[in-house]
């Protein structure tokens, strides 16, 4: 096993990686949806953006690992953050810096890792995004440019929290945040062949609950709305506050139909909710489902006002 050197510049880079006050704090979901959305888009099971510390490498979002951080001595991380290209291992196995490394020979038991170095302000490399897989494989240029694509956003977020990919009130991506993550979704499935759906989502008789109970009201019941989201859709499902009221949610490798079936979930999850909640009034919501046609020019706008106009139709019949 090969342990990994020290980057030339190690003490600067620590410096910056402490100045952004970033580890050993909890979990973030403008992380983790990243790490969710590359362990589906790449079909492996785990998925990290890791940070590399003077003697350890912390794991400020983990898919699919229950471990927070491993020593930097025995880290593949460690190797990655000396260059400025993907770190490509197809089969550690195969390559003797890694063969009897412990991760590889215990758990997890890597085979595939495929790592994208994060860059500071400054230049210097906090950690990466990385790819995990327990059987040996390839990925392709197109794989590795999503991939790349995927870290700048994950850069973006350890530069500058006020990028504001989030909705500050339910902590679900909003709109910036949404369009981000989904083109990059929409762009891989269509490489691979997969359906997807998206659908509009828009809270009736809203301006009646901020109008009649006040807007601290309004506020919980986007809060509740958003759980009810969180619990019905997948992990690695997309859905985001649009604005006011109005929600959407991509659903990779997901037919129309099986949208359908999603939304009859959602509708029950609702009116459970009401039943239990106590509330003075009753959550009530539109749908719009728009299957996404991959033999035309992806525009993620159009999509979006088409989903809104299906969304609005039901609204209009109800």
């Amino acid at each position: 096993m090969k342990t990994p050197d020290k980057p030339i510049n190690e003490t600067d880079r620590i410096n910056t990686l402490r100045s952004l006050k970033i580890l050993d704090t909890q979990a973030e979901e403008r992380f983790d949806r990243l790490t969710r959305l590359a362990a589906r888009m790449f079909d492996v099971p785990i998925a990290l953006v890791s940070l590399i510390d003077e003697d350890r490498q912390w794991f400020k979002s983990a898919t699919g690992l229950d471990a927070s951080e491993t020593h930097r001595d025995i880290s593949f991380c460690g190797h990655a953050i000396l260059g400025d290209e993907i770190f490509n291992i197809p089969d550690a196995t195969q390559d003797e810096r890694f063969a009897d490394n412990p991760l590889v020979t215990m758990d997890p038991s890597i085979r595939l890792y495929v790592g994208c170095p994060l860059k500071a302000h400054d230049g210097a490399k906090m950690g990466t995004l990385c790819l995990i897989d327990q059987k040996p494989r390839e990925l392709s240029k197109e794989d590795l440019q999503a991939l790349r694509d995927l870290a700048d956003m994950a850069e973006q977020e350890l530069a500058a929290s006020q990028l504001a990919t989030l909705d500050d009130l339910t902590m679900i991506s909003n709109r910036r945040g949404f369009a981000m993550l989904a083109e990059k979704a929409l762009q891989m499935s269509a490489r691979n062949g997969l359906p997807a759906s998206l659908i509009a989502i828009d809270l009736d008789k809203f301006k009646q609950i901020n109008d009649q109970f006040g807007h601290a009201e309004g506020d919980k019941a986007l809060i509740a709305f958003t759980d009810i989201l969180k619990s019905t859709f997948r992990e690695s499902d997309l859905y985001a506050r649009m604005g006011g009221d109005e929600f959407s949610v991509l659903l990779t490798n997901t037919t129309e139909e099986q949208a359908l079936d999603s939304m009859i979930r959602l509708r029950n999850q609702v009116n459970d909710f009401n039943e239990k909640s106590g509330f003075q009034y009753q959550l009530e919501f539109s749908a719009g489902i728009c299957p996404v046609d991959f033999s035309n020019k992806l525009d993620l706008n159009s999509l979006l006002e088409k989903s809104d106009l299906l969304m609005y139709k039901n609204k209009s019949s109800n």
